[in-house]
């Protein structure tokens, strides 16, 4: 048997984007602002926008890493100054938050860089009082998710929705206490890697990003 299991693995971004656009229908009459977490989720993201007409934009996180093991998140810091710390995770490998500091800010002037260049010197779209639909194309322990979550209710979102090709059934949970509702589409309790649940997972370049947030946010 496929250690997968009996799941069957997503084809690729775009179609998953397009089931999950199926999925958040019932949001399209709350006018909803929908928000891909680049890169991976801005491909996602791009289909779900279309369906239920809403403006797209990206919401650039930064995963901060272990000292020595930059793959083992800690936390996130979010464009705008966000910040979240896994202090479990902290805890673990005995690391404070003061000691995270140079990680901190470098990840913070990167997300701000990144922002940037991704919108080409277009605003944000505003989220103020508005549904949000947070989209990535799938989360292994949902920090950089919960960091946007976290960002979002902050800045003056009125209703989370967080919408996910993938994800292990403990991270779902985790995230599941943070919005107000978090729809995906696979939740294998054998978990090892989003990239393991598509069956297309090239990495998406920069300029994919761009284009797609260069059409107009309105979309039929």
């Amino acid at each position: 048997m496929d250690e997968r299991g009996p799941l069957e693995p997503l084809p690729g971004r775009a179609e998953a984007g397009r089931r999950l656009g199926l999925a958040l229908a019932h949001l399209r009459p709350s006018r909803p602002v929908v928000l891909g977490l680049p890169r991976g989720g801005v491909p996602v993201a791009d289909p779900i926008a279309r369906s239920l007409r809403a403006p797209l934009d990206v919401l650039v996180v930064r995963k901060i890493g272990a000292p020595g093991n930059p793959e083992y998140g800690l936390g996130a810091v979010v464009e705008g100054g966000g910040l979240y710390l896994d202090r479990p995770r902290l805890q673990e490998v005995g690391v404070t938050e003061a000691e995270l500091g140079p990680s901190i800010r470098a990840e913070r002037e990167r997300a701000e860089r990144e922002a940037t260049r991704y919108r080409a010197g277009r605003p944000r779209v505003g989220i103020e009082g508005r549904v949000v639909v947070v989209v990535d194309d799938g989360v292994a322990t949902g920090g950089s998710a919960i960091a946007a979550v976290r960002s979002l209710r902050a800045e003056g979102a009125r209703r989370i929705v967080v919408a996910l090709g993938v994800g292990p059934p403990d991270a779902i949970a985790r995230l599941g206490r943070e919005a107000e509702e978090v729809v995906v589409l696979l939740a294998p309790p054998a978990f090892y890697a989003v990239g393991q649940w598509y069956d297309d997972f090239a990495p998406v370049p920069e300029r994919t990003v761009v284009r797609l947030l260069e059409t107009p946010p309105e979309r039929d």
